[in-house]
């Protein structure tokens, strides 16, 4: 069977082996799946030996996907935009290298959620690895208008920069902000994504509930109990909450089509990965 595994700090939270498991089971793939925790200056050494080890590939999570972007021989259009990458392939002595959390998130909304994204207001919070990852395939779906607020703004104001000619390109409003920038944030939105690490750390909301149009999409990229707090602050306010479990199936799907050529089916996945975790 072929080794694929999850690079990251922390990993025990992760769903992402039984999901892989899954979609193997689902497709007839030889693939054993599982998840390492990386020493924090460790990241690099770990992706070495577990290529050397005959690793075929894997997925990388915080806090190590910029740095798994600037390990690729090969990375794929959407690392360069984002220089993130969540996703790497083992060719010999090559490391191929996509980035599948964007194309996963307009997925789970579009297509799961049901929500059109062309011609709608969005605000992105979050110009880590994340958000930087999703901002690139949300553009190419033609919203009206995105917003990209970060804690410290020059960050915001540098990945927005890089995406400047996609956005133009599909004909989009992009702004960046700091998340204090007041007047910007006063604007409702359509659609709310919180790419930041809020909800990781359990630092509460870093929007003010003003940005929710009534009935808008409120997503967290985290899912389960970290997502909570966000969730319950959307419906409080009269948006349509939805966490990242779908996100997470999607991506992963697209993970392992870029591993093994075979794109599974996501559906039952996230079916099953919601009674699971209303199990537990």
């Amino acid at each position: 069977m072929d080794h694929y595994s999850l690079l990251g700090n922390p990993v025990e939270h992760s769903k992402s082996p039984w999901i892989q498991s899954r979609f193997a089971e689902l497709t007839g793939e030889a693939v054993h799946y599982d998840k390492q925790l990386v020493a924090l200056d460790g990241f690099t050494a770990a992706v070495q030996a577990f290529s050397a080890a005959g690793g075929k590939g894997c997925n990388v999570t915080v806090p190590f996907k910029l740095q798994a972007a600037a390990l690729a021989t090969h990375p794929s259009a959407r690392v360069q935009l984002a220089g993130a990458c969540n996703t790497l392939r083992f060719d010999d002595h090559e490391i191929h290298a996509d980035n599948t959390d964007g194309i996963g998130l307009m997925r789970d909304i579009t297509d799961n959620a049901g929500v059109p994204l062309t011609g709608r207001d969005v605000l992105l919070i979050g110009a880590g690895g994340a958000g930087a990852g999703v901002l690139g395939p949300l553009l190419e779906l033609r919203p009206r208008r995105v917003v990209l607020a970060n804690r410290t703004a020059e960050r915001a104001h540098q990945v927005a920069a890089v995406h400047a000619a996609l956005a133009t390109e599909h004909g989009v409003m992009l702004e960046s902000c700091g998340l204090a920038d007041a007047p910007v944030l006063e604007s409702s939105f359509d659609v709310v994504l919180n790419a930041s690490s809020s909800s990781l750390h359990g630092t509460g909301v870093p929007v003010p509930a003003s940005v929710l149009r009534p009935g808008a999409l409120a997503c967290d990229l985290m899912y389960g109990p970290a997502a909570q707090a966000f969730l319950d602050w959307a419906q409080a306010h009269g948006a349509t909450p939805r966490d990242g479990l779908g996100m997470l199936v999607e991506q992963a799907a697209a993970a392992f089509a870029f591993w093994r050529g075979v794109y599974p089916p996501t559906g039952p996945v996230l079916t099953e990965m919601r009674q699971r975790l209303a199990a537990s």
